[in-house]
């Protein structure tokens, strides 16, 4: 800037606007743009100093108290003139403050602990242990780095603060995108079943009290128990055996469906992480079957520590079960759950398909 506004200076002095003295013109110069740019930028960032008026407050009178201490050191001109030790310290506090105040009023205990028993030590051989000649030969011989020996320390204790705080932050953001997918459950299903549940009440049909009744089951499971951290492998089967029930009051035709448990019903796993692998072979698999062969194998079993979870449907061909939102959201839940410590495997052929999903139980 000073090199545009030098240039300005001396143009408006060629043509008589303004008269620069010849005797040390450039100190003149940067004086006057120490005072506009004084003037100048408070004008301008006026609506900033509004909002920002209790910041700037609190520099101000910081800077007040360095000029202060600056001012009394060179008055008394006293080697380590206690009055302004005690100044510079309210106004190092008041700096460190301004910048980490959580950290000031977390740790403050810790920190006056540390400086409080130094700082007396320092006014009893200033003025207490005997006169400045001895100070100063104690001083040689023992420097105050003291003082600044805690600082790394408190750094390093800052820096850990910001490294928990931001570990939280990435744990935070990961709940609240797991709570985001959880509740991303596709909707068209329970649509299907109410409005079969509809046709069902028209014909007067004794299958609507059980289709409300296992209706009302998945959707209590959904909501509640999806929420929650872990649920136990039976209430799982429980959640994936209404939805099959609920699909075979759907279809006319007949579907092999074959389900095989061989897993501790008390273990414990998250919810809702097998519905959309049933979902898609229902959707990919039995809709798209013109056929009476229609299948669905199931198995859910324990083996080396993990939960495995196997499902196998045929279709027509031309429909796959890799694709849809659902799929995606059930990888990012996985990634987010367990990091690396999972499987998820898809095996296909001409018109079968087979999905292998391996978790960790609750421990």
């Amino acid at each position: 800037m000073a090199l545009i506004i030098i240039p300005i200076f001396y143009m408006l002095d060629y043509f008589g606007v303004i008269k620069i003295p010849n005797d040390d013109p450039l100190e003149v110069i940067l004086i006057t743009l120490f005072w506009w740019l004084s003037i100048a930028l408070p004008i301008h960032n006026y609506n900033y100093i509004k909002r920002q008026g209790v910041t700037i407050l609190k520099v101000m009178v910081l800077t007040a108290v360095f000029i202060v201490a600056l001012v009394v050191d060179t008055l008394m001109d006293i080697p380590d003139n206690p009055v302004t030790f005690i100044i510079l310290m309210g106004f190092w506090i008041g700096v460190v403050y301004l910048l980490v105040p959580a950290f000031i009023k977390k740790y403050w205990k810790l920190i006056a602990l540390i400086y409080i028993p130094l700082f007396i030590y320092f006014l009893y051989l200033r003025l207490f242990y005997g006169d400045l000649e001895t100070y100063l030969d104690i001083k040689k011989d023992y420097p105050f780095y003291v003082f600044f020996l805690p600082i790394p320390i408190l750094f390093f204790l800052w820096v850990y603060e910001q490294w928990k705080w931001f570990q939280n932050l990435k744990s935070e953001k990961s709940k609240a995108e797991l709570a985001m997918l959880q509740a991303q459950m596709n909707p068209h299903f329970f649509f299907n079943t109410l409005n079969n549940l509809y046709a069902l009440t028209i014909k007067n049909s004794n299958k609507a009290p059980e289709v409300i009744l296992k209706l009302s089951d998945m959707m209590r499971y959904t909501i509640y128990e999806g929420k929650k951290d872990f649920v136990t492998i039976g209430e799982e089967i429980a959640y994936l055996t209404n939805y099959i029930e609920l699909h075979k009051i759907r279809y006319k035709k007949d579907v092999d469906i074959q389900c095989y448990y061989d897993v501790d019903t008390h273990l414990k796993i998250k919810p809702l992480l097998f519905i959309i692998l049933l979902e898609n072979a229902f959707k990919h698999g039995v809709e798209s079957w013109s056929k009476n062969n229609a299948y669905i194998h199931m198995n859910l079993t324990y083996t080396d520590n993990f939960v495995q979870f196997e499902i196998e449907n045929n279709f027509d061909g031309t429909h796959t079960n890799e694709g849809g939102i659902g799929l995606e959201n059930l990888k990012r839940r996985l990634q987010l759950l367990f990091g690396k410590n999972y499987t998820l495997l898809f095996n296909k052929t001409d018109n079968t398909y087979k999905v292998t999903l391996k978790i960790p139980p609750h421990a």
